[in-house]
């Protein structure tokens, strides 16, 4: 059993010889996506062998901040809310 403040290590992929035609497609789809290479690459990797998808940080933020524009004053207010819907 893992203690409590241990980080499990995550494998990590290594694709040499890629299409020069599929490299650069995988360079576009993250910035069209407004997400970190890596980010979009999981998200590519879950969607084809399927697994829960975990949004990221940004993925969250991003979210949060495009369902509550406009229906916030400001920083102070988003804090309030997050904190009261936990």
């Amino acid at each position: 059993m893992l203690p409590a403040f241990a980080v499990p290590i995550m494998p990590q992929l290594t694709v040499r010889n890629v299409d020069g035609a599929i490299a650069a497609a995988l360079k576009q789809r993250p910035q069209a996506a407004g997400r970190s290479a890596e980010a979009e690459y999981r998200r590519i990797l879950q969607e084809a062998f399927g697994g829960p998808h975990r949004p990221d940080f940004f993925e969250l933020a991003k979210t949060r901040r495009v369902s509550l524009r406009g229906d916030a004053s400001g920083a102070t207010d988003l804090l309030r809310r997050d904190r009261n819907e936990a």
